[in-house]
């Protein structure tokens, strides 16, 4: 184990890029990056482990939808700068349900495969809202309001998220449970926007809440003030 690790200069690499192919056929699944902790989980469980720079922690393929990985082999390149894992994948590689990350042809822009599981049901609401969010970024701003906002800018953004802020406390105000749920949806996907905007993952604020399930609210509050 200790090999493979130790051929990285870890002291220039912070990440170490991966490339995930099936052990059956070699289909290229995915790519991903390790640091050193994810990957000595990886090469000790023989379950694929790695770091995400959106959520800014180590993560266990699959842990959310079951999807994971098992490695059948380690092979680290010439330059000993980039890792290629061969795998046997449960259920499918792509957040987007489908089988495999790489289906998008680059000069048509057309998908040339199917999705083969929902991914609201592998991730759940939210993160699969955040994800189509993200894909959006590269959309027609003519047919997609997400990517009008996105080409407006930030001043933009940020002006619809006051706007929902303020209808949400008006719908307060005015004792409405369903204009309450309909403006707080609205206020939820203009801040993910915001927070796509910038690449921040809502697992980082799952994180940051997870973070205060031990404190009171009044010991954060002073925390941040100090």
């Amino acid at each position: 184990m200790q090999e493979i690790i130790n051929r990285v200069d870890w002291e220039k690499i912070d990440l170490l890029p991966v490339v995930v192919q099936d052990v059956t056929n070699n289909e290229v699944l995915m790519m991903a990056f390790m640091d050193k902790e994810a990957l000595e989980l990886s090469l000790t469980t023989k379950i694929a482990h790695y770091f995400s720079r959106s959520k800014q922690r180590i993560w266990k393929k699959g842990e959310s939808s079951g999807h994971t990985q098992t490695i059948h082999s380690f092979n680290i390149d010439c330059d000993n700068d980039t890792l290629l894992i061969k795998v046997t994948q449960e259920g499918v590689a792509c957040h987007t349900g489908r089988r495999s990350c790489f289906f998008t042809e680059l000069e048509s822009g057309e998908a040339n495969s199917e999705v083969k599981v929902n991914s609201e049901a592998m991730y759940g609401v939210i993160d699969t809202l955040y994800h189509t969010i993200q894909e959006r970024k590269n959309a027609d701003p003519e047919s997609s309001w997400t990517a009008k906002l996105f080409a407006k800018g930030e001043n933009t953004i940020l002006k619809k998220v006051v706007e929902e802020s303020g209808e949400f406390c008006f719908a307060y105000k005015d004792n409405d449970e369903s204009e309450m749920v309909y403006e707080a949806a609205d206020l939820t996907y203009h801040m993910l926007v915001a927070l796509a905007a910038k690449n921040i993952s809502p697992d980082r604020i799952k994180q940051e809440l997870a973070r205060r399930f031990n404190m009171s609210g009044i010991a954060e509050k002073n925390a941040r003030e100090d």
